[in-house]
């Protein structure tokens, strides 16, 4: 009988009816209870972190209080004074005096609130400021702040974090912006101090109350608009007009939002009371706060799960029974797609499916078969290729090489005759290499020097070159050979050609997103780059062009479609060959 099951059609084996059982008690008792836990504890965590939230906005009202109070305590200082007496006569005379008196001022304000990283004041006689600080000569204090002066009735202005532009230090700071009231009896109104607080260390009074690394606390203006950025900010927000029209509703309170990406959030807000503009917001993804429900969870899943299967065992056993075979087949087939030729169908039914299974493992028998063959086959036509290639770029540049030679004898230059010998063996010396293709960046500079320093003797008074390299460490960067040099011959060949004034190529070789570089640019006559590149970068039946073309051919064989070569020319200006190839 088991046998004879065994036998039997996928069709009869699936003709087994289905029954539904009806679990809607259990499913509504478990949902309801995940739904009542979950919103008990999104409550709590609510009202938790308003607490810690108003906490935090406390301390941060403190620390901006007694920055306000120092800075005017200053403005009560002597020398502070004596600097008005001055601004209310007029008299820049003693401008450097007073600086000297302000210095002692500043230096006890930041020991006062170390918060505070520089200050600035502006007078109709000048500027001062701790020469500790290295101003800014070139920004103008107007330029910078005049927007703000301009808005009426404000005595102190708290600015969001920004770029000090007023000091050398270019880092990012919260700003006050201070206006004196009345000194003495006087009115001073074009006297402002900016005193400016580092982002960096406001930062870590906002966060250093936070409950964990789920919750972000973020320091916002009433148009959403960041106060101090923090430095890994998880939610895009503050550009929502949804959220920031929300927590403008009051000065403390709370609310659940769903942000663009469709991710629910748990957001707190409170106002400072220092700065009614600025607003302190904690965030908290509801999916981070429940996630120690998912024990909760998987236990009522785990409940359902069981009284479903005894509900449904004899079904459930038979419909796995039936279907396994083919399950695990269409299991063999995802694994086949992503290039798994290694796994085998096995089953101990004797039905359609298991002759599918065996026809199956057949077809990936034969698959790795051919495959081996045709890698084998591939990797050494590659080597052949390579190799004939590389043969051909030696023969080529001797060519033209030994006829210049043979002209210079012919004309009795001895001494240039002997140096081009001598520079041609150590041209070939490099280029051989040993018999190995693959070099190193230093060795190919090399390489292309020697042959320029011939081609200045074959063609005097023909160009001149410069060789830059970005970094010294990439010349132990590992290459194929001869890259550089047909490229500046065509430069000479080609570019120079029909130019009466003097040449110049110019190699610079520098690395980018894991790739080198190597660009040769010269002023020659030009060319028409989208048919040379056409020419050069077609199929093999289309390349024309010996020198770049076999150039091509060669990056294709070695580096495949990551290296490329490319062309942009502008007449008698500037021709650009750029060769791109990835670092080993």
């Amino acid at each position: 009988m088991k046998l004879g099951f065994y036998k039997q059609s996928l069709k009869k084996r699936i003709q087994v009816l289905y029954i539904f059982l009806a679990i809607l008690c259990i499913s509504v008792t478990g949902v309801g209870s995940y739904l009542f836990a979950a919103r008990s504890i999104q409550g709590s965590a609510l009202e938790l972190k308003q607490g810690i939230l108003n906490k935090s906005v406390q301390v941060m009202d403190e620390h901006l209080r007694h920055i306000v109070v120092s800075s005017f305590s200053l403005m009560l200082g002597e020398s502070f004074g004596q600097v008005m007496k001055d601004v209310s006569n007029n008299n820049s005379a003693h401008y450097y005096q007073n600086l000297s008196l302000l210095q002692t001022s500043f230096d006890q304000l930041k020991l006062v609130e170390p918060l505070i990283d520089t200050t600035y004041l502006s007078t109709p006689i000048g500027d001062f400021y701790s020469t500790k600080d290295f101003p800014e000569r070139k920004t103008n204090f107007k330029e910078k702040y005049g927007s703000y002066l301009e808005r009426p009735g404000w005595n102190t202005l708290w600015l969001g974090a920004h770029q000090s532009e007023l000091f050398q230090s270019k880092g990012r700071v919260l700003s006050l912006l201070l206006k004196p009231t009345v000194i003495d009896n006087h009115n001073f109104p074009d006297v402002y101090m900016v005193v400016n607080m580092k982002e960096e260390a406001m930062r870590s009074i906002l966060e250093q109350d936070l409950m964990n690394n789920q919750v972000q606390l973020f320091l916002l203006q009433k148009d959403g608009s960041m106060v101090i950025r923090p430095e890994t900010q998880t939610y895009a927000f503050n550009t929502e007009q949804n959220f920031v029209s929300r927590f403008n509703q009051g000065t403390a309170g709370d609310f659940n939002y769903i942000n663009a990406s469709g991710e629910e959030l748990l957001v707190n807000y409170s106002t400072l009371s220092m700065n009614e503009d600025w607003v302190m917001v904690s965030i908290q993804s509801k999916a981070d706060l429940l996630q120690p429900l998912k024990q909760i969870r998987w236990l009522i899943f785990w409940i359902m799960l069981i009284c479903t299967v005894v509900a449904l065992a004899l079904s459930n056993l038979l419909a796995s029974a039936l279907l396994g075979p083919l399950n695990k087949l269409q299991r063999l087939m995802v694994e086949v797609e992503y290039n798994d030729l290694d796994v085998r169908f096995q089953s101990r039914y004797e039905d359609e499916v298991s002759a599918v299974g065996h026809k199956f493992n057949r077809m990936l028998d034969q698959i790795q078969v051919l495959i081996q063959e045709v890698r084998t086959s591939e990797q050494e036509k590659r080597k052949s290729e390579v190799k004939a290639l590389q043969a051909q770029v030696d023969p080529h540049f001797l060519y033209n090489t030994l006829n210049t030679i043979f002209w210079k004898s012919e004309n009795g230059e001895k001494s240039d005759v002997s140096e081009m010998i001598v520079a041609l063996s150590l041209l070939f010396r490099l280029g051989l290499n040993n018999g190995n293709d693959i070099t190193t960046l230093q060795q190919e500079v090399q390489h292309v020097r020697q042959y320029l320093q011939l081609q200045q003797k074959c063609y005097e008074n023909l160009f001149t070159y410069t060789i830059e390299v970005e970094d010294d460490a990439y010349l132990s960067v590992r290459m194929l050979k001869i890259l550089l040099q047909p490229l500046v011959e065509n430069s000479i060949l080609h570019g120079f050609r029909d130019k009466a004034e003097l040449g110049r190529i110019e190699i610079r070789i520098y690395r980018a997103a894991g790739f080198l570089i190597l660009r040769v640019t010269d002023n020659g006559c030009g060319m028409d780059a989208a048919q040379l590149a056409n020419a050069v970068n077609g199929t093999e039946a289309e390349r024309r062009g010996y020198a770049l073309s076999n150039l091509r051919s060669r990056l294709s064989l070695h580096y495949g479609e990551s290296a490329s070569i490319a062309f942009s020319s502008i007449p008698d200006i500037a021709t650009t060959v750029t060769v791109t190839i990835p670092i080993l």
